[in-house]
């Protein structure tokens, strides 16, 4: 007896309540899951990793058409209000998710059972996206390795795949400068090229009868599934250091484009065309909702990209500046894109002697051939041509690996004895799978296909998840407690502003959002093919089954518990146990020993006061449990 009470004087004893499950011998218990998973391994790889994952392929063919067609420079001004409506509260509550639970898409709904089918729901979105936008990548590396040459193969007729109606639209002009041609009649070598050669679309007759597989396309599309496997090989360790290239370097040649662009005869009449303020169409509702649409994908909120990068985030991670950063720094480079594209547009607006909207397209018009035939005007077309496909190359990678990583860390999460060992085989495996399911992007018909999953992959199906989750967050978990999981985790609560978009704002204006895209539905087409019944009614399968995700994934958790309906619902709804922090170093106050394994809260404040010990998070978090109690105090009176 006394042997054991000289050693107890030698070497203090913690309490069995204040022991990690580490110090508690061999206990196979669930716990410290971050350890393993990862993180990021520079200060700048998280900003970087989002800055790439939100400036993408939109930024430079979608914003510039939206903002001409909807008052040009007036459009800046719903554009901005919907940003700090709609934008930077999303953008900074799906951050905070991520880095408070380093859990991914699936297994952050700890938070609330009830609800883990809106994470399913990601997942499904994210993967049919992830098909198709490695397939515009494929035809991206297609025109840069086509651009290695001394002559561009789109700048001329007279190849086996043009037409009679083919014409390079450098005829003689008049004495105005002007072609004295019909030139709707005609076609550009640049047109024929990417629908007849690249696309081989006249080798299909509709979305029903894709054709053969098109195996120069096959091969490119390969090499994309190749380059995305090797840069999230190692996960975010190695794609973390992929981004320090990717995220920068196309800054680099869009200022060189923008400095091209603005310095060729008749820039300013592009430019002026972009930026001229049309006041009266703020007056339409179609502009505000335009506006939301832009903010809402250019920022990827809703696709769990966010979620999983901010999981691997150290717990005090500063998201808060991250969150301004990133958000107002997709918005100026998608301005600036704008001023790239369009100066180049009215230089090839004067070439032709035609107005600058009768160039001016969005979307794979704009980037496969409006842009490619402006590169043929231009000395050294191929170098700048090159430039302008890797520069789209850098741009859609980043955002690929984000979708990428967040189906892998997602599953993952949820086995994550199984699978964190052999993830590299993991995500091999998902590329692979992913890459025969795109095959059929590869036929002549391809783009019919890539068509409907653009439309309707991540339509109305991604609002009904974001609103979802900013429901389930803020009214089911509750926006008190919300807040004082970012104040843990950041030293501070969020605003008023936060705390208002969150609540009122961003849900009301995604319901808009959602009822304005029911509403002007309108029937996928392709140039002038019209899609068929069924294949309007697949994609709208499509959309729908991602919503139906969540009910049924309501209808699991509920049966998983017991008693009556109501009980069950009230029990499904609630946190789990383990919910919180994954790092026992971060699970102070009320998560305090709620890992796998250890004792309730409550005995162990009551050993940390007695035995000593508390840091100051630890002070701030016993403040946060007596705000808790008293309010469970006044809800029970």
């Amino acid at each position: 007896m006394k042997k054991l009470q000289g050693a107890h004087l030698r070497k203090p004893v913690t309490p069995d309540l204040l022991m990690t499950p580490s110090d508690q011998g061999d206990v196979d218990l669930d716990v410290d899951f971050a350890a393993d998973r990862g993180n990021w391994t520079g200060k700048l790889d998280f900003l970087l990793s989002c800055i790439g994952y939100c400036v993408g392929l939109g930024n430079v063919w979608r914003f510039p058409y939206r903002a001409y067609t909807n008052g040009g420079g007036a459009f800046l001004v719903p554009y901005f209000l919907m940003l700090a409506i709609c934008g930077i509260p999303l953008f900074f509550l799906e951050l905070s998710l991520g880095q408070f639970s380093s859990l991914g898409p699936l297994a952050v709904w700890k938070i609330s059972p009830l609800f883990k089918g809106a994470g399913a729901a990601m997942l499904l979105i994210v993967g049919l996206v992830a098909i198709y936008y490695n397939m515009i990548i494929a035809y991206v590396l297609f025109y840069l390795f086509a651009s290695l040459t001394s002559d561009l193969p789109w700048e001329h007729c007279g190849n086996w795949w043009n037409t009679e109606r083919c014409l390079e639209h450098r005829g003689p002009r008049d004495g105005n400068g002007v072609l004295p041609l019909n030139l709707s009649s005609t076609v550009s070598p640049s047109e024929e090229y990417w629908s007849r050669y690249v696309l081989h679309i006249q080798g299909s007759q509709g979305i029903g009868q894709p054709g053969e597989i098109r195996w120069n396309l096959c091969l490119c599309l390969l090499l994309a599934w190749v380059i995305v496997f090797l840069c999230i090989l190692k996960g975010v360790k190695s794609s973390g250091k992929v981004v320090y290239f990717t995220a920068t370097f196309p800054y680099l040649i869009l200022l060189m484009l923008l400095v091209r662009g603005v310095t060729l005869p008749g820039a300013w009449k592009g430019i002026q065309f972009y930026l001229t303020p049309q006041f009266h169409h703020l007056l339409s509702s179609k502009v505000w909702i335009e506006a939301a649409l832009q903010i809402f994908y250019s920022l990827g909120v809703g696709f769990g990209g966010l979620l999983t990068f901010a999981s691997y985030n150290t717990f005090h991670q500063n998201i808060y500046r991250d969150t301004f950063i990133v958000t107002l720094g997709n918005a100026i480079t998608s301005i600036l894109a704008g001023f790239a594209i369009f100066s180049v547009l009215g230089y090839m607006s004067q070439e032709l002697g035609v107005p600058v909207d009768q160039v001016a397209k969005a979307g794979p018009g704009l980037a496969f051939v409006v842009y490619p035939q402006a590169m043929t005007m231009l000395p050294l077309s191929p170098f700048w041509s090159f430039l302008f496909f890797f520069m789209l190359l850098t741009l859609g990678l980043d955002s690929q690996f984000a979708f990428l990583e967040t189906i892998v860390t997602a599953v993952t999460d949820e086995f994550p004895y199984y699978l964190r060992p052999k993830k590299a085989v993991f995500s091999g495996l998902i590329c692979v799978a992913m890459y025969l399911m795109g095959l059929i992007l590869t036929t002549d018909g391809g783009m019919y296909w890539l068509v409907l999953l653009d439309d309707y992959s991540a339509s109305f199906g991604l609002m009904v998840v974001v609103i979802t989750t900013c429901l389930a967050v803020t009214r089911v978990y509750g926006i008190q407690r919300f807040c004082r999981d970012i104040h843990m985790m950041l030293g501070f609560k969020p605003g008023l502003y936060f705390r208002t978009c969150w609540l009122f704002l961003s849900p009301a204006t995604l319901l808009a959002l959602l009822v304005y895209s029911i509403v002007k539905y309108q029937p996928s087409e392709y140039g002038s093919y019209r899609f068929p019944a069924w294949a309007e009614l697949l994609g709208i399968l499509m959309g729908l089954l991602s919503c139906l995700m969540i009910p049924a994934g309501m209808l699991l958790a509920v049966l998983r518990e017991e008693g009556s309906l109501w009980e069950r619902l009230q029990q499904a709804s609630r946190p789990a146990i383990d919910w919180g922090p994954s790092l026992e170093e971060n699970r102070t106050g009320m998560y305090v020993a709620t890992l796998a394994g250890s004792q309730s809260p409550k005995p162990l404040m009551v050993h940390m006061r007695k035995y000593g010990g508390i840091t100051s998070f630890e002070n701030t978090a016993i403040e946060v449990d007596r705000e808790i109690a008293e309010e469970e105090e006044e809800s029970m009176m």
